[in-house]
């Protein structure tokens, strides 16, 4: 289903850029898998809610995300109340985005590290230094690894998960810079080019994680900082990113060790 899912949202889409021919996909039979891909997933959405609100369900020690999500549902909050198809979109975007692109990115950073040995040596380097003669990497030791942060924040930049970020679309009317934007207009973030964009980073092309030390070390990707958002920014940005951060994040400080091959480290992960 995931990978239904994965085809069907990178391809293209001539209703995305031709509203007035969206009609092609009835012929073509790309709306009836797009609506068959949604009712698979609505059902199957159906029955983990309708299992998490079986009151003779068996408590865990920990709720998990879905608990999570249903508790909020009940207490309820006026300003900005989450329905049933909030939920389902939570989850959908947790699993979904916070899986795939992980892979991606720890795929195109393990290229990177290869590509320019001397900066995969400093990264052991300070992970050697931080673990000492500990055979097993802890989340506490994370703080301490300003290297491995910067070499991740460098990781996004040149490759972000979602190169162009999911298409938003203008809810009412606007004025950009001049330019009238009628409302219902669809735009698309072009998350690649402004990782790369020479007015805001020196020698976009090169994978130096240094530019993130010293004075650059509080640009961070979740959204703070426009000249770095791989996740998006503002209230639509991804909601899985501190998922994939602190998933990631462990991945790096196994992986990137097991490379030299000086000693190996067990991950001890909790979630």
């Amino acid at each position: 289903m995931l990978e239904e899912y994965q085809v069907l949202l990178g391809g293209f889409s001539i209703g995305d850029f031709f509203p007035s021919m969206e009609f092609i996909h009835s012929l073509t039979g790309m709306k009836s898998r797009l609506q068959n891909t949604f009712q698979r997933f609505d059902k199957l959405f159906d029955r983990l809610l309708t299992e998490h609100e079986n009151p003779k369900r068996e408590k865990e020690e920990h709720k998990d995300l879905v608990d999570v999500l249903l508790d909020i549902q009940r207490n309820g909050y006026d300003e900005m109340p989450l329905t049933t198809d909030n939920i389902k979109a939570i989850i959908l975007d947790m699993f979904a985005g916070g899986t795939d692109t992980t892979f991606i990115t720890l795929d195109l950073g393990m290229t990177e590290l290869i590509m320019n040995p001397k900066v995969m040596e400093k990264a052991q380097a300070e992970i050697r230094r931080i673990v000492g003669d500990r055979r097993v990497v802890l989340e506490g030791d994370l703080p301490q690894l300003h290297y491995m942060k910067a070499v991740i924040k460098e990781i996004y930049r040149l490759h972000p998960p979602a190169p162009v970020l999911l298409p938003r679309e203008f809810m009412e009317e606007v004025n950009i810079d001049g330019y009238n934007i009628p409302a219902k207009t669809r735009f698309f973030v072009n998350a690649w080019a402004i990782g790369r964009d020479p007015e805001s980073w020196e020698n976009p092309d090169v994978f130096e994680p240094e530019r993130f030390m010293g004075s650059r070390s509080t640009v961070d990707f979740k959204g703070q900082h426009f000249e770095l958002i791989p996740f998006g920014a503002g209230r639509r940005s991804c909601p899985a990113i501190t998922f994939e951060q602190r998933v990631l994040s462990l991945l790096w400080l196994n992986f990137s060790t097991a490379l030299i091959g000086s000693f190996p480290l067990v991950l001890q992960l909790k979630i």
